[in-house]
């Protein structure tokens, strides 16, 4: 099973890989549509950073997005153009910084016991916290990913990692 330390490390990771791909880009850039369809930098920022807040729920944290992440949550519309909801990009990365400081002090003083308690899933299914913070580590990792491909689109054609 993975343990607390190996849960920060990994998200730490995610965040730096962020920060990496997001370097010089503007609110227009994070706006940008993929020509074959999917959703903006924007909306996949926000929504990592929405998906966090989850997390923290389930570890018994208070969220740091609340409402201003209903914007970016799973199957909301694509961001065509930004709205009285769309968060600025420089928003969105200071939350997600503050994630990241606030999932590491959580995840350091999360003990094993914690992750092995059984919960129960959207769709009835029981799981343990540990797998469903795996689970969501796995769909960060998935849209941080998308980055690299954001930032192309921006026109940044450079390879930062």
């Amino acid at each position: 099973m993975i343990n607390p330390n190996d849960l920060a490390e990994a998200f730490a990771r995610n965040t730096n890989i962020i920060k990496m791909q997001t370097q010089d880009l503007t609110q227009e850039d994070s706006l940008i549509q993929p020509p074959f369809g999917g959703n903006c930098l924007n909306w996949v920022l926000g929504h990592i950073a929405e998906n966090r807040d989850r997390m923290f729920e389930l570890l018994g944290e208070p969220k740091l997005m609340e409402q201003s992440g209903a914007r970016y949550k799973r199957g909301s519309e694509a961001i065509t153009a930004p709205d009285g909801n769309t968060l600025r990009l420089e928003q969105i990365l200071d939350w997600l910084d503050r994630s990241q400081a606030q999932l590491a002090a959580v995840l350091g003083r999360t003990d094993e016991n914690t992750l092995a308690r059984e919960i129960s899933t959207r769709s009835n299914q029981t799981t343990t916290v540990g797998q469903r913070l795996f689970f969501l580590y796995f769909h960060e990792t998935y849209h941080v990913g998308q980055t690299e491909l954001f930032r192309q689109l921006a026109g940044k054609h450079d390879k930062v990692i």
